[in-house]
């Protein structure tokens, strides 16, 4: 694990002097990206002096924070790398976003200490939190920093015949990785429809994009992904073919939200892969969270960095950030630096 971790570093370190070279931004006139404190904040010692209209400023003494995000044919990623980026060009905090297995991952590597922040679904986090599901032992050394936006339940396929789930029934269809997330969440959709996952299909453990080359190459009928869309590795998918996703009905998704109140209904845009009509579903949240010992300065900056300059993001998912849902986390305990930053927006936090 920390041979993996070690490597998608370097990596990810590599891609940020190549874009430091051909003009991605140069730190030298001022430190990492800044952090939360609760503290009076200070100047953003970063790239940029200026402050936003809400006055507040960055704080000083940011360190070099890992951001373990998910794969790298996933939303985690891609805007995990857009967030650190930003976050390091306005505060004197580093953030490095680096590739990974995704929320039990990061939360597994953050309670060894080979990461400092990490994406995680809202479900995911609280089964660790409570030891539960995919933890063994409660896990609580992590707390929240913010809630970012909706990980929609994706059920995509390239046969125009399969319209609900029921018809998953003696398919072959990509769960996710096995004990992963998107595995309980196929589980408990399934179970909903009053199909289990190793009995009524032929289970399939692959990630986002070994599920869309599969898709691809006809060996799969369906596969789960669980992350906000547009997704990646869907997207690059229905480039070439005609995506469908499967729609999740009322009645099934009151039943599901009644067993696992963690999911809320959700729709899907037929814009977002070009489907025939728009698509409903179920979907979770999805959370950054830190290491209790990470600076108070630190998890300050990063909210910071992103809430500060959304309008400069860059990003699709920036537009669904929101300090409302930033702050509706109950399940876990935020940071003392969140706590700092959402009171200076006049938010109180658990």
């Amino acid at each position: 694990m920390k041979k993996k971790l070690a490597l998608a570093l370097a990596l990810a370190m590599t891609m940020s002097l190549a874009l430091t070279a051909c003009g991605g931004g140069d730190k030298s006139s001022g430190g990492p990206a800044s952090n939360p404190g609760t503290s009076n904040p200070g100047e953003p010692s970063g790239t940029s002096s200026s402050q936003p209209s809400s006055g507040l400023s960055a704080k000083d003494g940011g360190t070099s924070l890992t951001f373990t995000t998910g794969g790298d044919q996933g939303t985690y990623y891609g805007f995990g790398g857009v967030l650190g980026g930003k976050v390091g060009e306005t505060t004197s905090t580093t953030v490095t976003a680096v590739p990974s297995g995704g929320s039990k991952a990061n939360i597994e590597n953050m309670d060894l200490e080979d990461a400092q922040l990490g994406f995680v679904q809202s479900d995911v986090m609280a089964y660790a939190y409570n030891g539960e599901r995919l933890f063994d032992t409660k896990i609580d050394s992590f707390s929240t920093v913010a809630a970012l936006y909706m990980e929609q339940v994706q059920i995509v396929t390239l046969n125009p015949d399969i319209k609900t789930v029921a018809d998953l029934k003696g398919k072959s269809v990509s769960v996710g990785d096995q004990g992963s997330g998107v595995y309980f969440n196929a589980v408990d959709v399934l179970a909903a429809y009053d199909l289990d996952v190793e009995k009524d299909i032929k289970p399939q453990y692959l990630s986002f994009g070994d599920s869309a080359e599969n898709l691809q190459d006809g060996k799969i009928d369906a596969a789960f992904v669980v992350a906000g869309a547009p997704t990646t590795a869907v997207t690059t998918l229905a480039a070439s073919n005609d995506v469908y996703l499967v729609s999740l009905d009322d009645e099934h998704i009151d039943k599901l939200i009644a067993a696992s109140p963690y999911y809320s209904k959700n729709v899907i845009s037929k814009d977002a892969y070009n489907t025939p009509e728009d698509v409903t579903t179920v979907a979770v949240g999805a959370v950054v969270i830190a290491r209790n010992d990470v600076s108070d300065a630190d998890v300050y900056n990063f909210l910071y960095g992103v809430f500060e300059n959304i309008d400069t993001l860059g990003h699709d998912k920036a537009k669904e950030l929101s300090l409302e849902f930033a702050s509706s986390v109950t399940a876990v305990p935020y940071h003392p630096g969140a706590v700092a930053y959402f009171a200076d927006k006049g938010i109180t936090v658990k």
